[in-house]
């Protein structure tokens, strides 16, 4: 009976993991009625998506704030953060996770949804 469960889950496993890849195709459908010659011109005429990618490369990575080392002028620059808030951040450290923030009654969870991919808690 164990080996009948067992053997049944590896199965079902190997299903999704062979379905994915075909869920995950880059093929864009093409035009109805666009013949493969007029698809090819079509793809030579149009500039390729390069410039796009390089605006999203070209972005300034964020510089995430560590809560466990920051001043209280870094803090303040945080949103939702003001001078109250960034002496309770000060004064709770160390922070073992980010949440914490929310689980001491340090900042509402509002204001964290808006900082939580802003900072960091860095472990000494």
């Amino acid at each position: 009976m164990p080996h009948r469960i067992i053997q049944t889950i590896v199965i079902a496993a190997a299903l999704l993991l062979s379905a994915n890849p075909s869920l995950a195709s880059d093929k864009k459908p093409e035009a109805p009625g666009a013949s493969a010659g007029s698809a090819e011109k079509g793809a030579k005429a149009q500039k390729p998506a390069a410039p796009a990618k390089n605006k999203a490369a070209a972005a300034a990575p964020v510089k995430l704030v560590d809560i466990n080392s920051a001043g209280k002028a870094e803090l303040m620059k945080l949103p939702g953060i003001g001078s109250a808030e960034a002496d309770k951040i000060i004064a709770g450290r160390p922070y073992p996770t980010k949440a914490r923030l929310v689980t001491r009654n340090i900042i509402d969870r509002e204001v964290y949804e808006k900082l939580k991919t802003l900072v960091v808690a860095r472990q000494k």
